[in-house]
């Protein structure tokens, strides 16, 4: 059983993580899903995997109970979520990469709820850099 220092540690350290992800979305003015919505949905994932984790704790033994499945709920979830900053008007496309920055900071905060720091650390670190500094690429358009 986690420690109430551990609980708290794990959902503001998800916090911070999925924060810097969506400051860069803020700041580059992808607003749809910014600042506070990725700190929501990483602190949200985090909170979630923290239940799994404890209902499996106190059934252990009494019933069987798989906290893998509510995490799989919250990668559903997310997908909806992210969905609803998806944008077409005619050929264009846009809000994808604010979706898949969305349903990354939900991995990022069930694998800090769950105590997989370094995995959370590290795609924070990847997502953010990815965000950050492949936008600079220019790439071709097909012709």
């Amino acid at each position: 059983m986690l420690t109430d220092t551990q609980v708290v540690w794990r959902l503001f350290l998800a916090a911070a993580l999925g924060g810097v992800i969506g400051f860069e979305r803020e700041k580059h003015n992808k607003r749809m899903a910014g600042f506070r919505t990725h700190i929501l949905v990483s602190i949200g994932s985090a909170l979630i995997m923290l239940v799994s984790m404890y209902i499996f704790d106190i059934y252990a033994g009494k019933a069987p109970v798989d906290p893998a499945r509510i995490a799989a709920g919250v990668v559903t979830g997310i997908g909806f979520l992210g969905a609803g900053t998806i944008i077409r008007s005619g050929e264009s496309v846009r809000g994808l990469t604010t979706a898949a920055s969305l349903w990354t900071v939900s991995g990022i905060g069930l694998a800090i709820g769950c105590g997989f720091y370094i995995a959370g650390l590290a795609t924070a670190i990847i997502a953010f850099a990815t965000l950050y500094f492949l936008r600079k690429i220019p790439i071709e358009e097909d012709k």
